[in-house]
């Protein structure tokens, strides 16, 4: 076992939480195998909502926890050989740059594990869990650490810049946790990316909402998820104004690249919409600073309807790198989508950051 060295001190830094949940269902992430799951289902470590609890609702095995819980460790067993302890794998749905683990113990108050620990590793493709438990190297990224129960412990990791495509929870010895986050910075394969139309303001490639007028409702970063929302909660919605502006959010894109279609979804809000939206552009340099003022109009202000995927063509657009979503006087949008290719220049950024995180 490799090891990184960083923080792995609880509540070291927990900035890590603005970035996206790497491992969430919401982004495709999967457990894929655990040496032991008897009371509570392994699947709920990745759930996105908040975890829950109703006492006396028990099953043939005990209380239902929503959260993962093993059996009382006793010799013999279930596991791999040679360990003392209780796991679980997770593929990330999006392969990137770990910042920060969260393991939450929510409602686990008599059962929760003594101690933790966090390992990682990269493999290419798609590999069985016998693979992952036999072949691959990992690398731990939250050193063993007294847990609490009822509790969200956070760990700042210090990856050095390494990619990875999944990690590794243990229990030390056995217990429950309610849920696994792990907010990093997703770093997309660059060879997907190249020659072929890409969704520049994807989430799960490396784009995210670098600033927005307001979220009260549901957070920005919802409209850039990948597939469809599932219900209104699933998108972004701001407080009803009660002034003469309006609300607006800004996506830096995956890459600079130039946009073809924009899809500006609405669904599931029926009373509750943009009366208008208008989206511009804004091509910024390396050195990232903030966005100028000099925007160029993509799409000029454009009437929506409630509940409607709106697709929009869109010609001779130049490149850039941000995105600006105006919407009229406020409401909510599930899904924006931006349809187009990369640049050059900017799939050689991506190939350089992809060799380096090696």
């Amino acid at each position: 076992m490799s090891e990184v060295r960083g923080s792995s001190a609880a509540g070291a830094g927990t900035t890590f939480t603005a970035l996206p949940d790497l491992a969430s269902r919401a982004l495709g992430g999967s457990v894929v195998w655990a040496n032991d799951e008897f009371f509570a289902d392994k699947e709920n470590l990745i759930n996105p909502a908040e975890p829950v609890f109703s006492p006396a609702t028990f099953t043939a095995k005990g209380q239902q926890y929503d959260g993962w819980e093993t059996r009382r460790r006793r010799p013999g067993a279930p596991g791999v050989a040679g360990n003392d302890h209780d796991s679980a794998i997770i593929r990330l749905g999006a392969p990137g740059l770990i910042r920060g683990v969260i393991v939450d113990t929510a409602h686990f108050l008599g059962n929760y594990p003594p101690r933790c620990s966090v390992e990682a590793t990269w493999c290419d493709g798609y590999p069985s869990p016998e693979r992952l438990l036999e072949a691959a190297q990992w690398t731990e990224i939250v050193h063993s650490y007294p847990l609490s129960g009822g509790h969200a412990h956070h760990f700042a990791v210090n990856g050095q810049g390494r990619r990875f495509s999944h990690v590794r929870l243990n229990l030390l010895p056995d217990g429950g946790v309610a849920r696994l986050r792990v907010h990093g910075e997703p770093l997309p394969d660059p060879a997907f990316l190249d020659g072929v139309t890409v969704n520049l303001a994807a989430l799960v490639d490396g784009a995210y909402v670098s600033a927005c007028s307001d979220m009260y409702f549901g957070n920005a970063s919802n409209m850039l998820m990948p597939g469809l929302a599932r219900t209104m909660g699933e998108g972004w919605e701001n407080a009803r104004r009660r002034d003469d502006g309006n609300d607006w959010a800004e996506i830096q894109l995956v890459g600079e690249g130039s946009v073809r279609v924009l899809e500006i979804d609405t669904t599931h809000y029926k009373g509750n919409a943009p009366y208008e939206a208008m989206v511009s552009a804004a091509r910024v340099g390396e050195d990232r600073q903030p966005v100028a003022e000099d925007w160029s109009v993509l799409l000029p202000k454009t009437g929506l309807q409630p509940d409607t995927a709106h697709r929009f063509l869109i010609r001779d657009a130049g490149p850039a790198t941000h995105l600006r979503l105006d919407i009229y006087p406020d409401g909510g949008v599930s899904r924006l989508r931006a349809l187009g290719a990369l640049t050059p220049a900017a799939l050689d950024r991506l190939r350089g950051r992809w060799e380096q995180s090696r």
